[in-house]
């Protein structure tokens, strides 16, 4: 057994994890114990094989990794403590020394249920580093310490040694991150997704999500998440917001201004002639509203809900708009309500194709135009309230209403 020490590298306590109200986010903050009296925590941002025995994995206290190069040689990596940094842990174990619990997405919005939905997405999946000090700089790492404080990378695991002789090494399914280009803004476009190691460094994508070849060392790229930046786990997307980030982010009470505004100009059906409305937020996504709009997907036709028109040759969902002939899927519309995935505070004018999601024009063609990792090696953009996968040429749709004729 080889026993090495990284005076470099450290590994702060976890701290307290504040859970706001808003369901789908979660604050990364400094702990309470740590603000001066009559000051607030400082807020980060918001968000998800045998060892061998020696002292270092045995001692609770001590953080360690250990790198399995076989059944008789194992390197371990020991950890220091780190006043200066705060660390929060993701991944699906519901164990305490996990900060953020986050759990399968399937198309469509739901967690993954059933007995053969076997989740991908690892117990301890990564962590996040972030300075005390101003600017907290926050940086993403793969892999989380267990109950015991280490990290095993078996056998199987992609794991080298750097030129500066130190180890590294991946996780199996992999921590992927795509950093927006121009920032999480109006002007925003997708970046380029690289893997994160377990140490911090950035590296383009293996074939295949599990190969045990890694992929090409990026030197002019880091693990510093930037406002925007997306973290895949192998089966859940998580969002990286800054606080400066979300003080341009819409708020909720304007969301509920542009519902209030939207049906203030009493949009119609055109056929049925009757009065729309986009239902409260407080009623849940239940059975849609009897004034609910429905849209046509492929033009973009706002209607109220009819029966006629469909095409089940083509498929239970498929509808005839009645105004341009185009046939394709005929959806309600919901307004998006996590503030936090959109771009800027424009009106709610496009939906998402085909689970008919409503939000502004940039924040529709940004997500539409970002391709999401799915499975061991495809991408596809998906919707970013529900997951549901984008369908059409454009992923989107600008809506069409009709005012009313008096």
């Amino acid at each position: 057994m080889v026993l090495e020490g990284n005076p470099e590298v450290g590994s702060p306590r976890t701290s307290d994890l504040q859970h706001p109200g808003n369901k789908g986010s979660c604050v990364l903050s400094s702990p309470s114990e740590e603000a001066q009296p009559g000051e607030q925590p400082i807020k980060y941002g918001e968000l998800i094989s045998t060892p061998l025995v020696s002292k270092a994995l045995s001692n609770r206290g001590q953080h360690s990794i250990s790198y399995t190069l076989s059944r008789s040689h194992s390197v371990i990596v020991e950890y220091t403590h780190d006043s200066d940094t705060d660390m929060f842990q993701i991944g699906r174990s519901t164990e305490n020394m996990i900060d953020f619990v986050v759990t399968d997405t399937s198309p469509g919005g739901g967690a993954a249920e059933g007995p053969s939905a076997q989740s991908t997405i690892s117990r301890y999946a990564c962590r996040i580093l972030c300075d005390r000090r101003p600017p907290y700089t926050a940086r993403i790492y793969a892999a989380g310490f267990d109950a015991s404080s280490n990290i095993f990378l078996g056998e199987r695991a992609a794991k080298w040694r750097t030129p500066d002789g130190l180890m590294d090494g991946l996780t199996t399914n992999g921590v992927l991150v795509m950093h927006p280009a121009g920032g999480f803004s109006e002007d925003s476009a997708p970046g380029v997704w690289r893997e994160i190691s377990v140490c911090g460094n950035v590296y383009t994508l293996r074939d295949s999500r599990s190969a045990q070849q890694r992929g090409k060392l990026v030197e002019n790229e880091s693990n510093v998440l930037q406002d925007g930046s997306l973290i895949d786990l192998c089966g859940a997307t998580l969002l990286w917001r800054t606080p400066a980030g979300l003080l341009r982010a819409p708020t909720l009470k304007q969301l509920e201004a542009q519902r209030q505004e939207a049906n203030a100009a009493r949009p119609q059906c055109p056929v049925g002639l009757s009065t729309l409305a986009f239902p409260s937020p407080a009623r849940g996504r239940t059975a849609p509203d009897k004034q609910q709009p429905w849209v046509y997907v492929r033009c973009g036709h706002v209607h109220g809900y009819h029966g006629w028109g469909c095409r089940r040759e083509r498929g239970p969902q498929e509808r005839e708009c009645p105004l341009c002939r185009l046939v394709g899927p005929y959806v309600p519309l919901w307004l998006g309500q996590e503030a936090g995935l959109c771009l800027d505070p424009g009106p709610p004018s496009h939906a998402f194709a085909p689970c008919g999601h409503v939000c502004s024009e940039k924040t529709a063609r940004y997500w539409a135009q970002t391709p999401l990792p799915h499975g061991t090696h495809a991408f596809h953009a998906a919707c970013p309230f529900c997951g549901a996968w984008l369908t059409g040429e454009h992923g989107c749709v600008r809506l069409i209403f009709q005012g009313p004729l008096d």
